[in-house]
């Protein structure tokens, strides 16, 4: 009887962002400018890549890709956020939940999966240039592409198939602006242990694995454009700045929420890890790739006297 009850609870409250009342209309309105303009650069980065047959080439295919998956992350947390900005109810069922958590686990997967993929081009690009074009097929691309979103598929599948062994029957509170899994886990009637356990485990990997890639590209390109001229060593910092910039900005965050021991105690922390890699990073790497990439800027010139601006 006790099962059946604690199974019966199907429906949450996300307390969202905390902040003072008077500070309501202008967060939302910040929010919302924000999202926006990850909506347009992304969205824009990718119709600039599309249309320009300069960019048609391994590196700025990734970078396309993922552009795309920044603004599907920020489309799956920001709206609703946005919602709850002047909801009462504030209310979320738990089928909305795991679609929702099941989008943002392929986002954040692939996007760690992208970035070491990207780290790898960069090395081979600079490292072995001449082998380059043998070695970056457009075999191969495609490949790593459909095995990075693959990858985010079956994480994603993966913790939310793991949901179902757990039961609510006490609190109906989810300390978030968005459904994740942590804050859930606290609120659980049945223990949670597995699931951190499989959260640890899988996320920990993934991000190991990506990371070692990520430092083991970048140490051997380091090491490469030191033994080079300035100049060459000013066009390869001028490549790869923007790609570390993004890739230490966004395993910061992930690395304290869900690998680290002490990551899911405090929800304060936790919201503010969580807002910095799925409304911030989204709204900047356009911003960052575009004012860091000569070639980008040269296409989006190109774009804007074609248009008359």
């Amino acid at each position: 009887m006790e099962t059946k009850n604690a199974t019966e609870l199907t429906e949450f409250v996300l307390t969202g962002l905390k902040y003072q009342s008077e500070w309501q209309i202008p967060l939302f309105l910040l929010f919302l400018i924000i999202y926006l303009i990850t909506l347009i650069g992304n969205l824009g980065l990718i119709a600039l890549i599309c249309n320009d047959p300069h960019l048609h080439i391994p590196m700025y295919l990734f970078l396309g890709n993922l552009a795309f998956v920044d603004a599907w992350l920020s489309s799956t947390v920001t709206p609703n956020m946005l919602v709850n900005f002047f909801s009462k109810s504030k209310m979320i069922s738990l089928s909305e939940c795991k679609i929702q958590f099941f989008s943002f686990a392929i986002c954040a997967t692939t996007e760690c999966f992208l970035l070491a993929t990207m780290a790898y081009d960069r090395y081979v690009a600079i490292c072995k240039p001449l082998q380059y074009p043998v070695i970056i097929t457009n075999r191969l691309c495609i490949w790593l592409l459909v095995l990075s979103f693959l990858g985010g598929f079956f994480h994603a599948i993966l913790h939310n198939t793991f949901l179902f062994r757990l039961t609510f029957c006490d609190s109906i509170i989810i300390h978030h602006f968005y459904y994740d899994i942590i804050p859930l886990f606290k609120i659980s009637c049945t223990d949670p242990s597995i699931n951190y356990l499989m959260v640890f485990i899988f996320a920990g990997i993934i991000q190991a694995f990506t990371i070692s890639i990520v430092l083991v590209s970048y140490t051997s390109v380091l090491f490469t454009i030191l033994n080079r001229s300035l100049q060459g060593i000013k066009k390869a910092f001028s490549t790869c700045g923007a790609h570390l910039l993004s890739v230490s900005l966004y395993y910061g965050p992930l690395l304290f929420m869900y690998v680290l021991p002490g990551s899911a105690q405090e929800n304060d922390r936790d919201m503010m890890d969580s807002l910095f890699y799925t409304v911030i990073i989204p709204f900047l790497n356009p911003i960052i790739y575009s004012l860091r990439n000569k070639k980008v800027v040269d296409s989006l010139t190109r774009m804007l006297k074609r248009n008359g601006v």
